[in-house]
């Protein structure tokens, strides 16, 4: 059964096809406007919203794009009828699922709510494969994750904001899309912002949209991924890399779940869940003045923290042939590969500084490079067959001058960096990411 929303403003045509939507055995609500429907929107979810495209104030132009940033998950259908070619082109483009001309059949109304169950059907199926594929990573025989996978079931079914925290490559990602799966909002978007891959200045427009001028640019008003995760569940992930003033402005959409637009004066209120992550250590950011003490408690309502791959041993084997299962579907392997005995020797013996990440590339580095069903220790790279020796401590000298904490971590990266032989193994190695590296060799100025 599908939920249908009808917009338009003549009675007579809001009843007929009510009437008709419901003998088919599918849910219908009617209004008049296009503000009518946005109320209705606000309360209940559509599968699909067919609406008139000529109607006083709001035209369904503007109700399709409306729609798609409060509740994209549902498919919106015009109707006209000043049907004109260029008019058909700007709706298709503007995202419609379709458009209809009036005088049309029941029938095809029948047509369209057809298409739309086996579109709904799909998305779920997707939602559903891709939830069951990321599962066995998050799956553990490790105390600890199964510690920190409870909490995260038992704080989904609230709206408590949520800190993850761990090394890089640990699943936070993961776990954020399972704690939005396992919620009431599961139906509204999820969407992540990465606070590193953006300038400060792009990132505040991403985060909170922007009005037409408010920047060289800036040609027409945008909205921010915290509108487009109205209703559902904004996952802002490496947060300890926002800016204090990005900070502040955070603070307050925690506080009140209200911000303006960049270059707005018009206060915009949205309902969202925020989960973020990092894999700093948020209480020395604040002791150290780079993070917000009041942001951090707001933050850190309930913690989690991901255990590292080296303290889930138990899991290294479920691990791998999970990964490998989704690799050779994705290349199109008709047999899954098998680590050689002298491969598993080396992928129990590594400690895996870059994590499931790390675990991932490596294998999929072999299957591409195996020549068979077998993944052979020599396809994966140097550094697992035959890892470099542990990080030395920080410079003596450093360290019996008692400087700062600053100057011991910029010690440490420059010692890494010069005895790893690329940027991705020194950042694996530091588990941290290659952006955050690249960003913190700027900060400390080391070539």
């Amino acid at each position: 059964m599908a939920s249908v929303l009808i917009v338009d403003d003549e009675r007579n045509i809001r009843s007929h096809l009510a009437t008709y939507v419901r003998s088919l055995g599918h849910g219908a609500e009617v209004a008049a406007t296009a503000e009518e429907a946005l109320a209705l929107l606000g309360r209940q979810t559509f599968d699909l919203v067919l609406s008139d495209v000529r109607m006083a104030g709001m035209d369904g132009l503007a109700l399709l794009g409306e729609v798609r940033k409060r509740a994209p998950e549902s498919l919106v259908v015009l109707m006209t009828a000043y049907a004109t070619v260029p008019q058909a082109v700007e709706v298709m483009r503007a995202g419609a699922y379709d458009y209809l001309v009036k005088p049309f059949s029941l029938e095809q109304i029948g047509l369209v709510l057809s298409r739309v169950l086996e579109v709904r059907d799909l998305r779920r199926e997707n939602r559903r494969l891709r939830l069951a594929a990321d599962e066995p990573l998050l799956d553990s025989e490790s105390q600890a994750m199964k510690r920190a996978l409870e909490i995260a079931r038992r704080v989904a079914v609230s709206d408590a904001t949520l800190l993850l925290t761990g090394e890089s490559g640990t699943g936070k990602t993961v776990l954020a899309r399972q704690v939005h799966s396992w919620s009431a909002r599961r139906a509204s978007p999820f969407v992540t912002i990465t606070c590193t891959t953006l300038s400060e200045h792009l990132l505040e427009s991403e985060l909170f949209g922007h009005v037409k001028g408010a920047f060289t640019g800036a040609w027409k008003d945008n909205p921010g991924r915290l509108e487009a995760a109205a209703h559902g569940t904004v996952f802002l992930d490496e947060i300890g890399e926002l800016s204090l003033e990005l900070q502040a402005k955070l603070l307050r959409f925690l506080e009140e779940r209200r911000f303006e637009r960049v270059g707005g004066r018009s206060t915009i209120e949205v309902d969202a869940r925020l989960i973020a992550a990092t894999n700093r250590d948020l209480e020395q950011e604040v002791a150290a003045g780079r993070f917000r003490s009041d942001l951090f408690f707001r933050l850190n309502v309930v913690g989690i923290r991901l255990p590292p791959l080296r303290e889930r041993r138990a899991d290294l084997h479920r691990l791998v042939e999970h990964v490998l299962s989704a690799l050779a579907a994705r290349h199109h392997r008709d047999v899954e590969p098998v680590p050689t005995a002298e491969a598993w020797r080396a992928i129990e013996a590594y400690d895996w500084p870059g994590n499931i990440r790390e675990l991932v590339n490596a294998l999929e580095r072999a299957l591409v490079l195996s020549r068979g069903d077998a993944i052979e220790a020599e396809g994966l790279p140097d550094s697992i067959v035959a890892p470099p020796p542990p990080p030395a401590t920080p410079a003596r000298s450093v360290m019996e001058g008692g400087g700062s904490l600053d100057d011991l971590e910029r010690a440490h990266i420059a010692q890494v960096l010069a005895e790893s032989p690329t940027l991705e193994q020194a950042a694996a190695r530091l588990g941290i990411g290659v952006t955050t590296l690249w960003r913190r060799r700027k900060r400390y100025g080391i070539e």
